[in-house]
């Protein structure tokens, strides 16, 4: 299914080198900002308190929050659990309070705003389970990473292997630079937002790397350049159809989703508009700089042009 087709190969490799430079200025300001300012934790990584507190009507959240707020408290969530009537709360433990004070606090001030506010279980999150989820977190990451390396190299080759991981690890970079220069709150709905982008990123150079495939094969008087140059445009249709879509149903969640999905949601804005740009302009470029040629793709071909004695020789692969 195509929207359009476009009839003459949009030049994209010549202007890879500019591209590859503005990706390298960004993904170097990204990782800047990742060691000088830090990624904002929740509660999930730094340790806190969780509170599931029950109503006897559907809860304003933004009331529940603004009330925790006014007590001191920064950087609290505040979500629905299940019901409409039931609400979950999140805090960092503050400076010179334990987590019982701290509750208890909490427990009264919503008492005092709603009679029907039931505390039904308090659990305090410590440091030692944040150091673990923060370590699993990395450890799927680096799952991620090599089984799309292991992967790529299987279906394509090596090159086109080492292309899409600098590519897909430039966009989670980027993603993670922006929460970092915002500090916005990086929880385990962002790391799984992340997660998502590197399979999300794959997808789309995985489509490129089959059309570049493809195109060795049907056109033998091609350059290299205007190789990845067709296989770019001829799939152009599809990357808009696919991408805007998926970025439409983004948007809604970003727009309309509340506070709980607002940097689930940006994470993947995020990860979406830098995915489309590096598949195209990061990966297929280095692929191009690392000397990807026919002969890496259809070795089989390539082997019995150069015995035209066989009499399998002209046989198709």
């Amino acid at each position: 299914m195509e929207f359009f087709k476009i009839h003459r190969d949009i030049p994209f490799m010549r202007h890879a080198l500019v591209f590859n430079l503005i990706s390298l200025l960004t993904f170097l300001a990204a990782v800047f900002f990742l060691f000088s300012r830090g990624l904002h934790l929740s509660v999930e990584f730094t340790g806190g308190t969780l509170m599931e507190v029950s109503y006897a009507q559907p809860a304003d959240l933004n009331a529940i929050r603004a009330k925790v707020a006014a007590l001191g408290i920064e950087d609290v969530q505040v979500q629905n659990f299940g019901t409409a009537q039931d609400v979950l709360i999140r805090m960092p433990v503050q400076k010179g309070s334990n987590a019982s004070a701290q509750t208890e606090r909490v427990v009264a001030a919503l008492k005092a705003d709603d009679a029907s506010a039931n505390l039904r279980r308090t659990e305090f999150v410590g440091p030692q389970v944040g150091d673990e989820l923060a370590a699993d977190g990395l450890k799927a990451l680096a799952c991620v990473v090599a089984g799309i390396m292991i992967y790529l190299a299987i279906r394509f080759e090596w090159k086109f292997a080492v292309a899409a991981i600098i590519a897909n690890l430039h966009d989670v970079i980027i993603i993670l630079g922006f929460f970092a220069f915002f500090q916005w709150e990086f929880s385990l709905p962002v790391l799984a937002a992340v997660l998502a982008v590197l399979g999300y990123s794959v997808n789309e150079s995985v489509v490129i790397f089959d059309r570049i495939r493809e195109n060795f094969r049907r056109f033998r008087k091609m350059t290299t350049i205007q190789i990845i140059d067709s296989a770019i445009t001829s799939t152009i249709s599809r990357t808009i159809i696919t991408h805007g879509s998926t970025q439409l149903m983004v948007l809604s969640m970003l727009l309309f989703g509340g506070a709980t999905l607002h940097y689930f949601a940006l994470a993947l804005t995020i990860g979406i508009l830098f995915g489309i740009y590096s598949s195209v302009f990061v990966a297929a470029a280095i692929a191009m700089w690392l000397g990807i040629q026919r002969e890496d793709l259809i070795k089989a071909t390539a082997k019995k042009e150069e015995n035209p004695g066989d009499p399998n020789a002209g046989a198709s692969v």
